[in-house]
């Protein structure tokens, strides 16, 4: 089942060049019959079925670039000769795709054919077709695509338009020359097939490291840490960190990389960066912008660096949060242990993909609902919401209260008792931190409020005239116990009831802002409506007065936190350059100038309606900036370094100390010499006073005046939750 070898791959030498006992193979044997079970393999049929149609993709595009061709001035001839492909890559070009999954696939077309060409007629030609159905374009986002589906088979289709005049049916997409001349979008659009080309070509056992990769995505999908958009790990990041464990076991097969994925990673050093390879210089002076943390500060700061192996290098784990890398480490360690077990004879391999209980995992949810008013609609709307999801665990994570914001990567839809079909819900599970009986008043209305105008706010957003109207995001807390009533039965067939200590209550706010109700004390109203009061752009600030009684909550709550192997302490840093200068202010951006209706629906929830106003602030999508905190105790090694062979070499080699030193801890003294520019609770927390406005300590002149909001208080037990 596997092929030995001794081929060196990767920046560091391998671990172990131990060959497979017999035991082993029995393992694997046992894992391949299990996935089997779980329907991670594609039929025969399935396989025939996706070739034949990948083949009538190909003979359409040709058909379609011939037909351009000739419209823009060529010869039969040449238009015949321009050639024009199709390139699949993700889990089908890596081999890992099972029943149902969808195929990315890249068209490759000749200079003379434009994107707008791509959007256009080539669009007109899939309409035509009868097998082909559900097409929808999608040309704004960060890498334009068409979504159909194909005889049955759905699709992702991107486009590059290359800098030739021909495009040869051989070609070497792997050859950097191609990215010349190339503007952004198709460098982006290219880079799919070149890295996963790049992943194959970099582990030494494509057929182990195949399974071993199957594996690994079925027990990151059922243990809820599977999905990019969200803060955890998409495909291409969970292959690479396989197709790293293959470099360093270049001879194990499946089921030891699937034990070893698990040593290797619940031990690493999140400060060094996985890389499958060299960072490539950038010999033809392109400037393609690259993941380096010596040049770009900003870069230090990403949280799990895993850098895609083929120019221009990217992290492609930009959205991991604080509270989602947490969660992965865990799940490192929890995986650890039941490898170990199964090698033991005590467990099998069903224990590892056993679920996560998630909904009996805390006492307290954050339930985000998308409502729309069709289908058709909501299938927009509920991707625009769900990529800002992260922006709300972010602001979470601020809070001096909250130890863990737990998203749920599934959503689910309507259940029998709602009344509107059209919907979609998130849940984010709270941890609250643990005190000696202190009781608080936590509120949540800044981190809300946050959210919902990112997602109101965005460029999707205030560019698409569908969805402005019938659509809006509900933002509500509810207890564990209340979880049947947001939850299909089959998810949730049933729920302890248990006493939550945790109460909410609404306040009404007056012009200034900042009464709020006394501790524990109910709004008796179940529905109230609120018209933000129109502001002007003065260029002076209306100051949230939760805010800074927020962070004096946490000047005086916060204390010393436990080292836990599987949490890693970080010092949260807003950078202005993130933050748009942080222009709709720390206070809370509501939609100034734009009009939208605030509505509380319940003692503990909002909805914000879409907009019919101008546009209002906008808030960049970019995740707050994270500086570990750990220090090193050697000079060359961190604190929980990933082990090494006998030799104790380390992981890091040569060409990747710098980028190591860049990111290590002493990067802090760069980022105190910038607190300027550099603004969040825990830097407010550190220079403040106790009292001090947080206006104070920030240059006014740069944020953005804000109506009032609606304010949620939390009263909260922190000994009993």
């Amino acid at each position: 089942m596997s092929t030995q070898t001794t081929q060196t791959l990767g920046v560091t030498s391998p671990l172990s060049l131990a060959f497979p006992k017999p035991q082993d193979e029995k393992l694997t044997k046992e894992l391949v019959e299990c996935l089997e079970r779980y329907d991670m393999f594609d039929t025969k049929e399935g396989q025939e079925h996706r070739l034949l149609v990948l083949g009538k993709l190909n003979e359409l595009v040709r058909r379609w670039i011939y037909q351009i061709s000739i419209e823009k001035g060529k010869t039969e001839t040449e238009a015949k000769e321009v050639g024009g492909n199709i390139f699949t890559f993700g889990s089908y070009r890596l081999g890992v795709h099972g029943k149902g999954a969808d195929i990315d696939t890249l068209l490759v077309a000749p200079r003379h054919v434009d994107r707008s060409d791509f959007f256009s007629s080539f669009i007109e030609v899939l309409l035509k077709e009868k097998v082909v159905s559900n097409v929808r374009p999608i040309p704004d986002a960060f890498v334009p695509v068409i979504k159909l589906e194909f005889e049955g088979i759905e699709m992702d289709l991107l486009f590059a338009r290359l800098a030739q005049p021909f495009v040869s049916g051989k070609l070497d997409l792997l050859d950097v020359s191609l990215l010349k001349n190339l503007d952004p979008k198709c460098v982006r659009s290219l880079n799919g097939c070149r890295v996963t080309d790049a992943i194959l070509s970099l582990v030494p056992n494509q057929e182990s490291f195949r399974y071993a990769l199957r594996a690994i995505k079925l027990w990151a999908k059922n243990r809820g840490i599977y999905s990019n958009v969200l803060g955890y790990l998409g495909g291409v990041s969970w292959a690479i960190l396989v197709a790293r464990t293959s470099q360093l076991y270049p001879n194990a097969v499946a089921s030891t990389i699937v034990q070893k994925f698990f040593f290797v990673f619940e031990r690493w050093d999140w400060r060094t960066p996985v890389l499958l390879k060299k960072m490539d210089e950038d010999v033809l002076n392109l400037n393609h912008p690259v993941w380096d943390p010596r040049i770009n500060p900003s870069d230090a700061s990403h949280l799990m660096p895993i850098i895609t192996p083929a120019y221009p290098q990217q992290n492609s784990t930009f959205n991991v949060t604080v509270s989602t890398r947490s969660i992965m480490i865990k799940e490192f360690k929890r995986g650890l242990e039941v490898c170990e077990d199964i090698v033991a004879g005590k467990k099998g391999w069903d224990d590892l993909f056993e679920s996560l209980a998630f909904f009996t995992l805390y006492k307290h949810y954050i339930v985000i609902c998308a409502k729309a008013s069709s289908a058709e609609q909501l299938k927009k709307w509920s991707g625009l919401v769900e990529s800002k999801i992260r922006i709300l665990v972010s602001k979470l994570e601020i809070n001096g209260s909250i130890e863990l914001a737990h998203v749920h990567p599934e959503s689910f839809g309507a259940i029998p008792s709602d009344s509107m079909e059209h919907l979609r819900r998130w849940f984010i599970g709270l941890e609250f931190k643990k005190s000696d009986g202190e009781v608080l008043n936590l509120t949540l209305t800044y981190e809300i409020q946050m959210f919902t105008n990112a997602v109101m706010n965005s460029g999707p957003m205030m560019s698409s005239s569908e969805l402005m109207e019938g659509t809006y995001v509900e933002v509500k807390h509810v207890k564990r116990k209340e979880l049947p009533n947001y939850l299909p039965s089959t998810v949730l067939p049933s729920v302890k009831k248990r006493k939550s200590q945790l109460n909410i209550s609404t306040s009404k706010m007056n012009d200034n802002i900042g009464n709020v109700q006394s501790r524990g004390e109910l709004d008796d109203e179940s529905s109230v409506k609120i018209e933000p009061i129109p502001c002007k752009r003065s260029g002076s600030q209306l100051e949230d007065e939760s805010s800074a009684k927020r962070l004096k909550q946490q000047d005086s709550g916060s204390g010393d936190s436990q080292n836990d192997t599987s949490t890693l302490q970080s010092k949260l840093i807003r950078n202005e350059d993130s933050e748009g200068s942080l222009n709709n202010g720390f206070a809370g951006a509501s939609f100034s100038d734009s009009g939208s209706v605030v509505h509380v629906v319940s003692n503990d929830s909002f909805v914000m309606t879409s907009p019919d106003g101008e546009e209002g602030g906008v808030v960049n999508e970019q995740p707050l900036v994270t500086q570990d905190g750990k220090q090193s105790t050697e000079s060359g090694q961190a604190n929980n370094q990933c082990p090494s062979s006998s030799s104790q070499q380390s992981l890091c080699s040569e060409p990747v100390k710098d980028l190591v030193a860049a990111r290590k801890p002493e990067h802090e003294t760069t980022l105190e010499q910038d607190k300027e520019s550099r603004v969040s609770d825990v830097d407010c927390k550190e220079k403040r006073k106790p009292g001090q406005r947080l206006a104070e300590l920030t240059d006014t002149s740069k944020l953005t005046p804000v109506a009032p909001v609606k304010k949620t208080l939390i009263q909260l037990n922190l000994k009993s939750t």
